[in-house]
This record gives C-alpha cells, sequence and structure tokens, in this order.
C-alpha cells in the first residue's frame, strides 16, 4: 500500500518545500497538505520535480479558526467560491490531483449552501477531484459534516463524478466504529483515505486500529490509491517512522 505524508501535521517546523524533501528521504510515496497558498508556486514545484513525489491534496481555505472552513456557511457563498478558485488555480499550477473543500460549522440548515457550493467547485474541478470530509464532533463540535454516512448522501445528492468522500479512519472510527465494513460499503465514493491512531491521533502503530491489517483489507477490496499519514508525531520524526514498512508491505 502506498503512504502520503501529510504535511500539515509531518514536519511542521520546516517549509513546505523541504518538508517535501524530509517525506522523500523517509520513503514515503506521495505528499498531502492543507494551505500553501503562502508558499510560492515555483518553490513546491521545484521540490516536486527534485524528489518525483506526487502532491495529491490540499484544503480550501479554513477562513477564521472559529470558522474551520467556510463552504457550508449561509451568507459566505462569495467567499466560499473565491478560496474555491483559489485552490483550483494553486492545485493546477503544481500538479495536484485532488483539493479538499472545508465545510466549516454549521447545523443542517446550511445542507443546500453546502452542496450548491459543491456543485460550483464541481464544475470548476476539470481533472481534479473534489473531496468532502467528515470531521468528529469530539475534536472540531459543531462542523458540518461528521459522519461517513452523511457524506455519502452528500456525494449521492450532488451527483457529480467529480466529488468523493476522503475517509479519514481516525475520524471515521470515532464516529461509530465498524471502520473497514463502513469503508467496503463506502468505497465506491472514497477518493483518499487518511490514518492516524485511535484514541491518540498519534502514530499509526499505536491506539485501537491494526492499520497493517486494515491496509491488506483494503488492497483486498481492490483500494489501489494512497494512505495518508495525518498524525501527530512525538519527538523528532525520523525517530517515529518504524510504522510504515508494515503497511507499505500489503
Amino acid at each position: 500500500m502506498k503512504l502520503s505524508a501529510n504535511l500539515g501535521f509531518l514536519w511542521k517546523d520546516l517549509p513546505l518545500p523541504d518538508a517535501i524533501r524530509a517525506a522523500k528521504r523517509a520513503g514515503f510515496d506521495a505528499v498531502e497538505c492543507h494551505f500553501p497558498y503562502a508558499v510560492p508556486i515555483d518553490d513546491v514545484n521545484a521540490a516536486l520535480a527534485e524528489t518525483g513525489l506526487p502532491m495529491i491534496g490540499l484544503n480550501t481555505w479554513k477562513g477564521g479558526d472559529s470558522e474551520f472552513g467556510l463552504a457550508a456557511l449561509p451568507g459566505r457563498e462569495a467567499d466560499a467560491r473565491a478560496v474555491i478558485d483559489q485552490a483550483v488555480d494553486y492545485a493546477r499550477a503544481i500538479g495536484c490531483r485532488n483539493i479538499h473543500v472545508m465545510a466549516g460549522k454549521s447545523g443542517p440548515e446550511a445542507e443546500a449552501v453546502f452542496r450548491g457550493n459543491l456543485e460550483y467547485a464541481c464544475e470548476q474541478a476539470g481533472d481534479i477531484t473534489m473531496l468532502i470530509e467528515p470531521i468528529n464532533d469530539r475534536d472540531v463540535p459543531g462542523y458540518h459534516l461528521s459522519t461517513l454516512e452523511q457524506a455519502a448522501a452528500i456525494v449521492t445528492a450532488v451527483g457529480h463524478p467529480k466529488l468523493k468522500i476522503m475517509a479519514d479512519c481516525y475520524h471515521i472510527q470515532i464516529m461509530g466504529g465498524d471502520l473497514v465494513r463502513r469503508l467496503e460499503k463506502h468505497l465506491p465514493s472514497i477518493g483518499h483515505i487518511q490514518i492516524a491512531a485511535v484514541p491518540s491521533r498519534g502514530r499509526p502503530d499505536e491506539g485501537e486500529l491494526d492499520y497493517a491489517w486494515i491496509a491488506g483489507a483494503l488492497a483486498g477490496m481492490g483500494y489501489d490509491g494512497f494512505l495518508g499519514a495525518e498524525y501527530r508525531p512525538e519527538g523528532p520524526m525520523e525517530d517515529g517512522l518504524g510504522w510504515m514498512a508494515a503497511i507499505q508491505s500489503r
């Protein structure tokens, strides 16, 4: 199974181009990030070309710290679409494959706004896949999208082939458990999978989930994408990468 380093969490002490280089040295197969917009595109492209790693994901801008995204905020449609345009432009310039459209904190009354903004995002997508991510309501109370089943219903309702789910195993396990069966059920709607320990969000070899086994199960289902390592490391990054080999061998 191929592994992607999420540079929003890993090597956070390094500038993004240097973090890309560090991910290559560590043996990752790809990289992804959160908000690269302050980094010159030429610098990112130089690091990607030097390492040969693909950039497989970035996020739309999250807005203010209390918002955690803009796409499901009534009255902020113009802002939401502006950050979608920003993400599309940046992603195209660096050859990035996926954009996570961040919903934000809002209630069910905002669902029509969210779906409308997702339709807009898909119209701009071209060869980019738009992703929505359910985020558990323990870490981010009030986030508009919290379960895998809710995300699957939105993908079905929008009905656009460029809209998929970013399935973060950490969030999904917290919001309902039965992780592998639920991933299998919704696999046709999943565009990317991320991993971290539950409940700590630490290294993937900690906690209640056996990711080596899960990687084998996903391969058996026909999942041929990346597993994105989006976890909070403890101590020096290079001292905590022993978990990778067991997953990459699956």
